[in-house]
């Protein structure tokens, strides 16, 4: 097995979204700082509602794929469609926008801590306009796993724990081959996990700190992302202080990337047409 390195070094900087949420963004913090197929990352995480009592008021998005994770807190979704879901700590919620979807993200709570992740993924041309759908994944739907030192959330793909269990995420089936999980590990604890050979991998830390590759790796510490190189298998072991992590990985895309706000597409024309199809009122029909 060949083990992959770490390869890059993303720290989250502090930007303000929606009405004012305030965030740290790591991937897509400008469109150098992409990974086929994510697009951004966001990590939210305060104990004061004035960081994020405005939430996300009515937006607009075409041609990708929006996840929101939750660790701490509660938000409800609404959109045009007339679907409404109560998002809340532990769970998930995994939007297709596709053609087009007008929704809304708002906390449900106006004091104690919200803590939580959202991160984009590309969708393929041959996708970008199929009719927009979303589910909400509650916390006993996502199986926890105990692994030596820690234990391990699985979003979605498959887990493959280091004494040959396997566990599977809700999320599957997905043409990008998305593998999301929670990785929650003990000081100096270690952690292995496949990974196809040629899909893109990132970790990020979210407590802690990680030595990662093997021996005795590169150090990856809080809030930063960390771009792993090509290989078909991933060794991280926990610092002093433990490490909570997101492992992120997808079967790349490698299609144009067009991006002007919350549209996605191949090409300039097909943005102009996204903006448009919003002015017109034809963005989801």
């Amino acid at each position: 097995m060949s083990t992959r390195s770490l390869a890059r070094i993303i720290p989250s900087i502090p930007v303000s979204d929606g009405a004012g949420i305030k965030l740290r963004r790591s991937l897509g913090q400008s469109q150098g700082l992409r990974l086929d197929p994510f697009l951004m990352l966001d990590e939210f995480a305060s104990d004061n509602p004035d960081d994020y009592i405005a939430g996300f008021p009515p937006h607009p998005h075409r041609g990708f794929e929006t996840v929101t994770y939750m660790l701490a807190g509660d938000f409800e979704h609404e959109d045009h469609l007339g679907h409404k879901g109560h998002l809340r700590g532990g769970g998930a919620q995994w939007m297709t926008a596709g053609r087009g979807i007008i929704h809304s993200e708002m906390p449900l709570q106006e004091s104690d801590r919200l803590h939580g992740f959202q991160f984009w993924i590309n969708l393929p041309a041959k996708e970008k306009m199929k009719p927009a759908a979303y589910r909400d994944i509650q916390p006993e739907e996502i199986p926890e796993v105990t692994i030596d030192g820690g234990s391990v959330k699985v979003v979605a793909g498959r887990l493959e724990t280091a004494d040959g269990r396997t566990a599977d995420g809700p999320i599957q089936g997905l043409s990008t081959a998305t593998l999301f999980l929670d990785v929650r590990l003990e000081a100096g604890a270690r952690f292995t996990q496949s990974v196809a050979d040629g899909h893109s991998a990132f970790l990020y830390p979210y407590a802690g700190s990680l030595q990662v590759g093997a021996g005795e790796g590169r150090t990856l510490t809080n809030r930063q992302a960390g771009v792993l190189s090509d290989g078909d298998s991933i060794e991280v072991q926990a610092g002093e202080d433990g490490g909570h992590f997101l492992l992120l990985a997808a079967r790349p895309i490698g299609e144009p990337v067009v991006q002007y706000g919350p549209f996605v597409m191949n090409t300039r024309e097909e943005i102009e047409q996204a903006l448009a199809d919003y002015r017109d009122g034809r963005l989801t029909a």
